[in-house]
């Protein structure tokens, strides 16, 4: 036997081919089934083929809003059994969606029992629960047995499905739809069926209408769980015509007072597809976090309507800075992404904007006009074509008795006498003895006059095309009676506001409520920050072999300066600073700064004040403290050279002592002012270089701390005075060994 030799039996289908090309192929064939049968809406009727099965399925089950409602299970079953091959849960869950008010715009689905919650508890298993169809579910099959759309045989080739519903108003913009299939996902909003029928009605009677005619109408979506729109026209717009983009909605809410001063606030309503537990939780993880400083706490007071209790840290805060704050923070503010990616009437998917969308709806409704009256007119015809023969037997009715009470063949014999078809002549002798009055003759003839005339009528629609889309329009506004904005379904539920005018470079720190802390900064670089003032550092705890570096008072709404012997400056949000319950965090985490610099000093910026730096090489000028402020990680490079002091401006004079013990003082103007560089030469070195430096004010004098940190006053040190960059005088008699103006 050779090596292609294929075993006996089943054996013949297997195939010898590249696995590449089998892998494409199969793939292929994969991905086509998920956008087509799976994951993309119908443009024409907005649903997948299980939402379309479902209905389908209910309404063989006569499952109307009139009926009483049936188990979950029972329809269900019929769905997977006859339509559906696959998992009942799969099945179960895309019925209960259509059931839930919150998920829906315009529920097609009416439970009873559990169908889950806005929270995101699940529906109740389907053996509990009972459904059937609401109005909403009939406009959409309202025509479904009058030829209306067209069928194919079902997985199994038992039954017909249709291709796609009637549908009586524009379910894909109305209920929105979101999907992912291979290589495209799909993400609609929910609208307004009142303002889409209305943009209907502007391209009926202007086609040319742009999309911004149309927004004229369709201003935005309307979620079902309300909120507030704050996207602007001009993106919605843009949106709108590309059919791509996002909708920024917020949470409904307002102040609640208390008395006393005291205020609260009530969310009401909250951002679609927000759960509301979830929403809590994240609340309350900002408030642990310390990320929402302005929040105070959250409780959910919700029973049938949502109520959320937002507490402010402090009465003194405003609700607005509150609620901006949270926004940005939190799902109180989500952003919609808007993706119409849907299969045309051809099956190609695409994505389509507003006018596109509406245009392929309405194409649909007219197939659909010209399908049922064609199929209404066939039934005309047919009902007349009876009742001509039957008016043949009236003119001649003693004939007719006559052949039917003595030939043999009655049938055979009214075709030939009367020149009749077989079906007038089966209809002539199933009329019954009754029905041969001279009253019933009169009621033929008026209903043929009436369905002569309903003929013509329909003959005459289908020569115009006027005329179908005249009716088209008379159509979508019989289901505005039903679902427009004047009744209690169709009524707007999301409202529109401006844009917040808060600026995209204000930051949440903006909004940090004011309290005084303390810094604490170990020497081996890890940070915390204490409620109000530390009393005494000794009793501050640090890792096994570390200890204070910097202790630094402060308040959260500061932002911390750090100067490393770089010569970078890095910035920290006090607010941001890890409790000092623990040892805190490594300052690394928060800034990139090597291991191998030092930390130089440690402060609060203050807006205006000034500093003077000095390098080891013994160059220095005076820098605008505003120019310290870094926005990155890496911070921001300010003196070159190897940084050795950073001081507070605060006098007229400068003194400065290097390696070799010499001191001297000169004029605080002498001193350029830069936002950076390596600055001028303050003192000569023969060997060394700067150690320390002192400012102070000719009118107060000079002193210096000594080792155990007690002032020493310094009533001559105008002898030390000089022209910046000279070598100076040695240090008088009991300045410190070390060499500094304050112990380090």
């Amino acid at each position: 036997m050779t090596l292609h030799t294929p075993p006996p039996g089943d054996g013949d289908r297997i195939l010898e081919e590249p696995l590449t090309e089998a892998l494409s192929r199969r793939y292929l064939a994969y991905a086509l089934s998920t956008i087509s049968s799976r994951a993309l809406p119908d443009v024409r009727d907005g649903m997948k083929p299980v939402h379309r099965r479902l209905m389908y399925a209910m309404s063989n089950m006569r499952l109307n809003p009139e009926a009483a409602a049936r188990k979950c299970a029972k329809v269900v079953g019929e769905v997977m059994g006859n339509f559906h091959p696959h998992g009942d849960q799969s099945i179960y869950d895309a019925l209960v969606r259509l059931a839930q008010d919150f998920s829906q715009r315009y529920t097609l689905v009416e439970g009873q029992g559990n169908f889950g919650n806005i929270d995101g508890d699940n529906a109740a298993a389907m053996r509990y629960t009972e459904c059937k169809m609401t109005q909403a579910a009939m406009l959409l099959l309202d025509g479904i047995d009058e030829d209306a759309v067209d069928f194919r045989p079902t997985y199994d080739g038992q039954d017909e499905e249709p291709v796609v519903l009637p549908a009586g108003f524009p379910n894909l913009l109305a209920n929105g739809s979101s999907g992912i299939a291979v290589g495209m996902a799909t993400s609609i909003p929910p609208h307004n069926v009142g303002e889409l029928i209305d943009a209907c009605q502007l391209l009926l009677k202007s086609p040319e209408a742009t999309t911004a005619d149309l927004m004229q109408h369709v201003k935005g979506p309307d979620f079902p769980t309300g909120g507030i729109i704050v996207e602007s026209q001009a993106s919605m717009l843009e949106t709108y015509e590309t059919g791509r983009g996002g909708v920024r909605t917020r949470a409904r809410w307002f102040k609640e007072e208390q008395g006393r001063g005291g205020w609260q606030i009530v969310v009401t309503e909250i951002p679609y597809q927000v759960k509301k537990s979830d929403l809590v939780e994240q609340l309350a993880d900002l408030i642990e976090s310390k990320k929402a400083p302005l929040l105070g706490d959250v409780r959910d007071e919700s029973a049938e309507d949502i109520r959320l209790v937002l507490e402010p840290k402090s009465r003194n805060v405003e609700p607005d800075v509150l609620m901006e704050s949270l926004f940005k923070l939190s799902d109180l503010e989500t952003r919609f992404s808007v993706n119409m990616n849907v299969l045309d009437a051809r099956g190609t998917p695409g994505v389509m904007g507003l006018k596109q969308a509406l245009v392929a709806f309405l194409d649909h409704r007219r197939e659909v006009l010209i399908r049922r009256a064609k199929f209404r007119l066939a039934k005309i015809e047919a009902r007349l074509h009876i009742l001509d023969g039957l008016l043949i037997a009236y003119l001649n009715l003693d004939e007719v008795i006559r052949i039917v009470r003595y030939e043999d063949e009655p049938k055979q014999k009214l075709i030939a006498a009367f020149a009749l078809t077989d079906i007038q002549a089966d209809a002539i002798l199933n009329t019954r003895l009754r029905q041969l009055a001279k009253l019933e003759e009169m009621e033929i003839r008026r209903e043929h006059a009436e369905l002569a005339a309903e003929r013509d009528g329909i003959q005459a629609m289908l020569a115009d095309d006027r005329l179908q889309w005249k009716l088209v329009g008379e159509g979508l506004r019989a289901v505005q009676k039903i679902l427009g904005v004047e009744t209690t379904v169709g009524k707007r539920r999301s409202d529109f506001a401006d844009a917040p005018a808060v600026s995209a470079e204000v930051s949440v720190e903006a909004f940090v409520v004011r309290e005084p802390i303390t810094v604490i900064l170990s020497e081996k670089g890890w940070i915390r920050a204490a409620k109000g003032k530390v009393d005494d550092p000794s009793e501050l705890k640090f890792k096994e072999g570390d200890k204070l570096g910097f202790i630094v008072p402060a308040e959260t709404t500061d932002k911390l300066l750090i100067f490393a012997s770089d010569g970078r400056f890095f910035t920290v949000d006090c607010s941001k600073l890890p409790s000092a319950r623990g040892h805190g965090e490594p300052l690394r985490l928060m800034v990139d700064i090597d291991d191998k610099v030092k930390i130089i000093d440690v402060f609060p910026h203050k807006a205006g004040r000034k500093r003077f730096l000095a390098s080891k090489a013994g160059y220095g000028f005076i820098m605008p403290e505003d120019e310290a402020l870094a926005f990155r990680r890496a911070g921001k490079q300010v003196l070159n050279g190897e940084a050795i002091v950073s001081l507070e401006i605060e006098g007229d004079r400068m003194a400065v002592v290097g390696d070799n013990g010499k001191i001297l003082i000169f004029g605080m103007d002498e001193l350029p002012e830069m936002p950076r560089g390596k600055g001028v030469k303050l003192q000569s070195y023969r060997e060394g270089g700067l150690r320390d430096a002192m400012a102070f004010t000719a009118e107060a004098g000079a002193t210096w701390i000594d080792a155990a940190g007690r002032t020493r006053e310094w009533p001559d040190w105008a002898q030390w005075t000089g022209k910046r960059a000279a070598a100076g005088k040695l240090a008088p008699k009991g300045f410190p060994t070390s060499k500094r103006f304050k112990p380090k």
